[in-house]
């Protein structure tokens, strides 16, 4: 028994295009390798959606929209070839919202990194103070890869609070916010010494056995991402141990970044380099039968949608369709809410949580999952904290420039938060639990944590 009928979640990914059954392809862009976005633009009937569903624009009465930033944008490019790209378009925080809301099915998002692509790869100085404070925000993996071999010192300077006013002065990186600490101990480190695949595969038998499941075939590629290895590996290590008492095993495959900060900064030459690595080793476990997961919803949302929609890599297809987000996962194939509804939690996780569904969990139809989830869960309760959007966006909040948007957009969140009756957070998103832990003082838990406290010995 499982909570879907399908692999996929109800509600996910865009509405075909309107575009009619005859059609004449154009390039994007004269001369550029990418997609063509015609459909999309036909498909817009200018009814203002999208616009009226971004948070950005809610806050900021200077930013003209997602509509412009897309469809609009788009067709001012092939009438005039002089038109150059809006530099406001660096100010779309890339929620992706306005593909959620869009009844048409335009591909905004997919429009809106094209554009920022463009202006950054033509427009923006290289020698501009933005453009190297976007490529060091963008290329978190390596800076994060340098602070994880001296983390207790890369942890005391980043937060020194001189470091962060130099910061701020130089480069453009707010001061406001505390960096976040770096583990003593990497996921990776933990998982080659804790024994890797084969220690994974030996426990997953374990508990196929204690399950009544010999011989089923149970494998899954974990995709952990920056964050989960360098700062939270308790989330990897939590759903390395929920996947085993499931009796999956896990295999933990060469990845790199899944690109989603650097869609955001218009990096995109930087995140196809990075998607061709994740592809090529993904696609290769597909081949094989196992299915790609992963803890972050940014992290799954650039796998399933981005790639394709942006990169034309052999096997890109493939991994999106069998990528997924790793409570969603358990929903799907398992009996996960029975299960848990017949469980308590005690300690320090028996506590009243306030829960935000990240924008790129909504762009995936998994808004109510926790929810649903721990309704019937004794020991704890968990309380939805609206539909706002945390404000933080990745890198955008991390920006001297737009830290006050980002905070206003995070207004409304931190007011149901405040309301709500516990102390403690809980998001499927890295960067949304920075926002929830800077705008009220709240400890912020990740959904797979009450689980393995929930279910694993």
């Amino acid at each position: 028994m499982s909570d879907s009928d399908s692999g996929r979640p109800a509600g996910f990914g865009p509405v075909e295009p309107n575009t009619g059954e005859e059609f004449e392809p154009v390039d994007v862009f004269p001369d550029a390798d990418s997609f063509d976005l015609r459909p999309g633009a036909d498909s817009c009937y200018k009814c203002s959606t999208c616009d009226t569903n971004c948070p950005v624009a809610e806050v900021d009465e200077s930013f003209p929209g997602p509509k412009f930033q897309g469809p609009e944008q788009w067709r001012l490019k092939q009438r005039d070839d002089e038109h150059a790209i809006d530099e406001s378009v660096m100010d779309c925080s890339n929620c992706m919202r306005c593909d959620d809301a869009c009844p048409a099915g335009v591909p905004l998002s997919q429009m809106h990194n094209v554009a920022r692509g463009e202006y950054v790869a033509e427009e923006m100085s290289r020698l501009s103070v933005e453009y190297w404070r976007n490529r060091l925000l963008a290329n978190y993996r390596t800076s994060a890869w340098l602070a994880s071999k001296l983390p207790r010192l890369a942890n005391a300077a980043m937060n020194f609070g001189p470091a962060r006013w130099l910061l701020e002065k130089t480069v453009g990186v707010t001061a406001e916010r505390e960096f976040p600490a770096f583990a003593t101990e990497t996921f990776r480190e933990w998982w080659t010494e804790r024994g890797g695949a084969a220690a994974s595969r030996e426990r997953a038998e374990t508990a196929r056995e204690r399950r009544g499941e010999v011989g089923a075939e149970k494998k899954v590629a974990y995709f952990h991402g920056c964050y989960a290895n360098y700062n939270t590996p308790e989330v990897g290590k939590a759903m390395v141990r929920v996947y085993e008492a499931f009796g999956y095993e896990v295999v933990v495959p060469e990845q790199r970044c899944s690109g989603t900060p650097m869609f955001a900064n218009g990096m995109l030459p930087d995140a196809r380099r990075h998607a061709e690595v994740n592809v090529a080793s993904m696609s290769d476990l597909v081949e094989q039968g196992y299915d790609a997961i992963a803890s972050c919803t940014s992290c799954s949302m650039a796998l399933r949608q981005e790639y394709p929609e942006l990169f034309d890599i052999e096997g890109v297809e493939d991994v999106a369709s069998h990528t997924f987000e790793a409570v969603e996962y358990l929903r799907v194939h398992e009996d996960l809410r029975g299960e848990l509804a017949g469980a308590e939690i005690d300690g320090e996780l028996a506590a009243e949580f306030a829960y935000h569904a990240p924008c790129h969990a909504r762009n995936q139809g998994l808004e109510r999952q926790a929810l649903e989830l721990f309704r019937e869960l004794d020991g704890v309760g968990v309380e939805d904290v609206g539909d706002s959007c945390s404000g933080i966006s990745g890198t955008y909040g991390w920006k001297a420039e737009k830290y006050e948007t980002s905070m206003a957009i995070g207004e409304e969140m931190f007011e149901h938060m405040e309301g709500a009756g516990g102390e403690t957070g809980m998001t499927e998103c890295p960067t949304c639990a920075m926002q929830m832990e800077h705008g009220t003082g709240y400890e912020v838990r990740h959904p797979l944590e009450l689980i393995e406290a929930a279910l694993v010995e």
